[in-house]
């Protein structure tokens, strides 16, 4: 019985680390193809018992977002995701309470990713 549960608790470490792996290289790969874009801002919210938000935005020269990404999620099945909503704004006209009326992780993240150096 005990070596059952050790091989199983063995098989579950297994996997989380093949899937934890396999999200991190989806991740850098989005992350790459925005950092191709132009600047890039990234932001992360949420906690160790909380869903985490990772934002990254890309501006181009004059301060538009060209392109974007989202992940968020608890499990190693979330994937990065564009915000389509964002794509063309002015830098200035990023608001996180209206981009995200009824998210706050999400509020607090691109919070962050905003404040990327400009020049």
């Amino acid at each position: 019985m005990v070596t059952t549960l050790i091989t199983v608790a063995v098989i579950a470490w297994l996997g989380q680390l093949a899937l934890g792996g396999w999200q991190i290289h989806r991740f850098n790969r989005a992350f790459d193809a925005l950092c191709q874009r132009g600047r890039v801002g990234v932001g992360r919210s949420g906690g160790r018992f909380k869903p985490r938000v990772i934002v990254a935005i890309a501006l181009d020269e004059n301060n538009n977002v060209c392109d974007s990404l989202i992940m968020r999620g608890m499990t190693v099945f979330a994937r990065p995701t564009k915000i389509q909503a964002i794509n063309g704004m002015s830098w200035q006209e990023l608001e996180p309470d209206v981009i995200f009326p009824n998210d706050s992780l999400c509020q607090d993240a691109l919070s962050l990713a905003l404040k990327l150096k400009h020049g």
